[in-house]
């Protein structure tokens, strides 16, 4: 496994936590969701299976050890966070990548997907593409209104991290969800409410960038209906893979299957 290390990158939007390891394939950058951290994606970076693609990972602003943003009303959106993303990859030399997206990290795959040439594919998970009505592409209000709360308490935080992230925490998942900036959450949802962003849909269905959907098939947040039913432009595999035995964060729950999708999708992607 290589050596992995970690910098600040400073952005417009505040400073940016990243941490990559050192291999030297391909760029694999991965985006957290809503309140958590870069941390979550570690049973990625200690898998051998993806060892040989340079992997990369930041706390979005506002999140993890990044910096609040400096102005939280331009930066806490889903076009606001994407922007942030490119401008730390143009700060560290990143030509492209595949981005890898969870859940609101998928969104901003998306949202940067419709305004970057340098993104090489993209696999999203927890992430419904959604279009005008929002709406369809939930099994119900996310989290119960938690997602949109500015401040949570410790039993709250505790109740966010289950629903995301199924019954095996670690202790800094709610501690990493209660440390993210109190304006975060308002913002973000309010703004996706106003129509903020990109239509998902519509940018899945022109791309010809690969795109890999892949979900928990027991994942009570999105409609993976819903989510089978875009037409995409370039679909990896023409499927939307539905994991057996995961929820919203299949990486999480049952690593070794994401993984070896991961490692096949970035495969098909360099071939």
């Amino acid at each position: 496994m290589s050596k992995l290390s970690k910098t600040e990158v400073v952005t417009s939007h505040g400073v940016i936590a990243v941490e990559e390891n050192s291999a030297h394939g391909p760029k694999v950058l991965f985006l957290h969701g809503n309140s958590t951290c870069r941390a979550v994606f570690r049973k990625q970076f200690m898998d051998d299976i993806l060892g040989s693609y340079h992997l990369i990972a930041l706390d979005l602003p506002g999140h993890g050890e990044s910096g609040d943003a400096v102005d939280p009303k331009r930066t806490y959106s889903r076009p606001g966070l994407a922007d942030a993303c490119l401008e730390v990859m143009a700060a560290m030399g990143i030509r492209s990548a595949v981005i890898v997206g969870w859940s609101l990290g998928g969104h901003i795959a998306i949202e940067m997907l419709s305004r970057s040439a340098g993104i090489d594919g993209i696999m999203v998970t927890g992430t419904p593409p959604v279009g005008d009505n929002i709406a369809e592409g939930f099994r119900r209000r996310p989290l119960g209104g938690l997602a949109g709360e500015a401040e949570l308490t410790s039993e709250e935080a505790v109740e966010f991290a289950h629903a995301i992230m199924g019954p095996h925490l670690e202790p800094f998942i709610p501690n990493t969800i209660r440390r993210t900036d109190k304006h975060f959450r308002p913002l973000l949802v309010s703004g996706a409410m106003k129509g903020q962003g990109a239509n998902q849909r519509d940018v899945l269905s022109a791309t010809s960038v690969p795109t890999a959907i892949v979900n928990g098939a027991l994942d009570d947040i999105v409609n993976l209906d819903y989510v089978k039913s875009v037409p995409y432009g370039n679909l990896w595999n023409d499927t939307c893979v539905r994991i057996p035995r995961a929820s919203h964060a299949p990486f999480w729950e049952v690593p070794a299957s994401f993984n070896a999708l991961l490692r096949n999708f970035l495969d098909d992607v360099h071939q």
